[in-house]
C-alpha cells in the first residue's frame, strides 16, 4: 500500500522565517497552516512532510539540536488544532560549505523526497510539493510530484522566471488555504 503526500517547505512556507530562525519560541505559523494541514489529512488522508534546507547548521549559525526543537515546536502549534506534520527532512548543508557528496540533499535535488517516498511508501506521482522559492518548484519537477508556489509577498519575478524556462507551478497561491483548497479539489479530481 502507498500513501500520497504533501510536501512543505518550512521557512517562508509554513512559518514566517526571521533568518536562519534558531529560537523555538519564535515559530510563529502563517495563518490557515494549521487548519490547512488538518484538512488536507482529514479529506484526502495526506500524508504531511517537510522537506528544508537548512544551511544555517554548516554555517555554525544553528546546530541540529536546534532544528529538531524547532520541529517539535512547530507539531506542538499543530497539536492545538488535532493535527501534525508526518515526517521532518532537512539537509544541513551548502555548496560554499561542503562537498558535493554531502550537498546532493539540497533542493533542488529530489534526494529528500525520494528518501522519503522510500521510508514512507510514497506515491509520488499523486503528490504535491508546496514552496516559495524557485529550488521548491523545480525539485518538485525532478521528484515527479505537482509543483505548487506559495507567493505570499507577490513575487511577480519568479514566476515570470518559471513561465520563462517553461517551469510553471500547477498552481500559484497568496495564502495557504488556496494552496490547500487547490491540493483538495485536484486530488479529489485525480481519484474519480
Amino acid at each position: 500500500m502507498s500513501f500520497k503526500a504533501v510536501f512543505f517547505d518550512r521557512d517562508d512556507t509554513l512559518n514566517i522565517d526571521p533568518g536562519y530562525l534558531n529560537d523555538p519560541a519564535q515559530v510563529q505559523l502563517f495563518p490557515g497552516v494549521a487548519e490547512g494541514i488538518a484538512k488536507l489529512k482529514s479529506v484526502c488522508n495526506f500524508k504531511i512532510v517537510v522537506v528544508s534546507n537548512q544551511s544555517g547548521i554548516t554555517r555554525g549559525l544553528i546546530t541540529h539540536q536546534t532544528v529538531e526543537k524547532i520541529h517539535s515546536r512547530i507539531n506542538e502549534i499543530l497539536g492545538e488544532f488535532k493535527t501534525s506534520i508526518d515526517a521532518f527532512y532537512y539537509c544541513p548543508y551548502h555548496p560554499d560549505f561542503d562537498p558535493p557528496e554531502k550537498t546532493v540533499c539540497r533542493k533542488p535535488s529530489p534526494y529528500m523526497i525520494v528518501q522519503a517516498a522510500k521510508e514512507l511508501k510514497l506515491d509520488l506521482h499523486k503528490s504535491y510539493l508546496v514552496g516559495d522559492k524557485y529550488s521548491d518548484i523545480i525539485c518538485a519537477r525532478n521528484a515527479g510530484v505537482k509543483p505548487v508556489l506559495i507567493n505570499y509577498k507577490n513575487n511577480k519575478e519568479l514566476i515570470n522566471l518559471l513561465i520563462k524556462e517553461g517551469k510553471t507551478p500547477n498552481f500559484v497561491a497568496s495564502n495557504f488555504s488556496s494552496v490547500c483548497d487547490f491540493i483538495i479539489s485536484d486530488s479529489l479530481g485525480d481519484s474519480n
